[in-house]
């Protein structure tokens, strides 16, 4: 890399750090920023046309949230690949259902917050602004030094960037670590992180379920559950896939105040890749036991077109809002 490309990039960070969120209005869909429907680095998978589903609630879709990856604006220096994101803390209401609003904090205006995503190697730059209110952070799991580790407050009106190397591969997440660290999480707080392994999965229709819960009146206890943010939006709004193509989910448990909980699928089995560290399965099941902030792969295929649901095997979870349908599409022959 040339030396004023360094040293434009040194005057960039100082700029960015010393200006915060009074010159700099940041957002997740910011031009150069690379955001796809799918894996770009493996295309060849069939996946289904986006259903005419609305946005409810005052938030992102969650449909939106479920093929939605951000890789983030692409840099070359020194050889190496940087992979450059944006994220605000910030807040706003939602409406979980008819009755019940609540204010959640969130990164790029959504619950979960963006699903990042890059390669095993890659150099990460998350530019981090915190226009949320309160002190928040962004401690990212994976491997780093302590001085990025997201455990230092940011003040509100504060900015920070994180930088670290994409390491190891598998799927991670991010959270505020701002205690009480349950009320931080449990506002909405969260999201994941995708390392890809150098070589590549096989081609797949790539989804994420991240499941949350929401406290309410703040007893610490969790009166409603989702996936990708709203109760019962699967639902009503079934994830559309084909039959036969193999489909690799990314599921994270951010459920706090309660301990463990189950994810489980009907009429089939999956194909377990514990936190996405291996590129063979660990075992098969049709129901998998998760406490907060595990996350694994599971791969699948439905043979019969049809709907079929998953949800937690706690009922009363599942039935306060965790719940929802594959409607699996036949392929025209």
């Amino acid at each position: 890399m040339a030396s004023s490309s360094v040293e434009t990039s040194k005057l960039m960070r100082r700029r960015f750090l010393q200006l915060g969120a009074g010159g700099l209005a940041l957002a997740g869909g910011a031009a150069g920023l690379q955001w796809w429907r799918g894996n770009p680095w493996n295309s060849s998978a069939q996946i289904p046309p986006v259903p005419a589903a609305p946005t409810v609630g005052g938030t992102v879709s969650p449909m939106q949230v479920l093929r939605e990856f951000d890789y983030g604006r692409v840099k070359q220096e020194n050889g190496r690949t940087i992979r450059e994101f944006e994220v605000v803390v910030g807040t706003s209401t939602i409406q979980l259902n008819r009755t019940t609003s609540f204010i959640t904090w969130n990164y790029n205006g959504r619950v979960p917050g963006p699903t990042l995503r890059a390669k095993a190697g890659d150099r990460v730059r998350v530019l981090f602004l915190n226009k949320g209110g309160h002190a928040h952070t962004m401690h990212i799991h994976g491997m780093h030094p302590d001085g990025m580790d997201g455990i230092k407050p940011v003040a509100n009106g504060k900015a920070f960037i994180y930088e670290f190397d994409a390491e190891p591969y598998g799927v991670h997440l991010y959270h505020c670590h701002i205690a009480p660290v349950t009320r931080h999480i449990g506002k909405g707080l969260y999201g994941m992180f995708i390392i890809d392994p150098p070589e590549g999965r096989p081609p797949a229709d790539e989804l994420v379920l991240v499941m949350g819960g929401y406290d309410v009146n703040q007893d610490q206890r969790n009166e409603h559950y989702a996936f990708n943010g709203l109760p019962h939006y699967y639902m009503e709004h079934p994830i559309q896939i084909y039959q036969n193509q193999l489909v690799r989910l990314y599921l994270l448990n951010m459920i706090e105040f309660d301990p463990a909980l189950t994810f489980h699928i009907h009429a089939n089995f999956f194909q377990v890749y514990p936190t996405g560290r291996t590129l063979t399965p660990s075992h098969e099941s049709d129901v998998i036991t998760m406490g907060t902030a595990e996350r694994h792969i599971l791969e699948f295929k439905y043979a019969f077109p049809g709907k079929y649901m998953f949800h937690p095997h706690q009922d009363g979870i599942a039935e306060a809002g965790c719940m929802g349908f594959f409607n699996v599409l036949p392929i025209s022959s």
